[in-house]
């Protein structure tokens, strides 16, 4: 019975060193994105997002948990250094829906999402090799007047 019990516990102390890995792997690329939610009050659900250091690329889903469509109260969620922000937002404008209210190829956008309506989503991986630490960056909705209040900062883990 002891052999039995000793044969059992052998055989499983493997199985579980490697649900241990398999769990810390998953844990690892999940901090590589994030779920962040928008509504028809203009609102994100979140101020900052933290993106670590150990990502080469990173992952957005945004959620608009709204009612309206896009053409009324339209969301996305992008992604510049804190000194451009403003400044995409307002070369955005005249970008229009069909670009989601972003000049197109802007090289100041390091990340953004298509603008959706209400019950969508919609994901964006981008790389973020190369973000500097000791950089300010934000996120932003660029639909039109939405940056007033629709942003937050993101920080690169050091």
């Amino acid at each position: 019975m002891m052999r039995k019990l000793l044969f059992s516990t052998a055989l499983s102390f493997p199985l579980a060193i490697a649900a241990l890995l398999t769990a810390t792997n998953v844990a690892a690329a999940d901090k590589c994105a994030i779920t962040v939610e928008s509504n028809d009050a203009m609102k994100f659900n979140t101020a900052n997002v933290v993106i670590p250091a150990t990502c080469d690329d990173f992952t957005v889903t945004l959620k608009h948990t709204g009612q309206l469509p896009k053409q009324a109260m339209g969301h996305n969620w992008v992604m510049t250094t804190k000194a451009d922000g403003q400044a995409v937002a307002t070369d955005g404008m005249s970008a229009g829906l069909a670009n989601n209210y972003l000049k197109p190829n802007d090289a100041r956008v390091i990340g953004a999402t298509d603008v959706i309506g209400g019950g969508e989503e919609a994901t964006a991986t981008f790389s973020v090799k190369g973000l500097d630490a000791n950089e300010e960056y934000m996120f932003f909705c660029s639909f039109p007047g939405h940056i007033g209040i629709m942003k937050g900062t993101v920080t690169v883990e050091a």
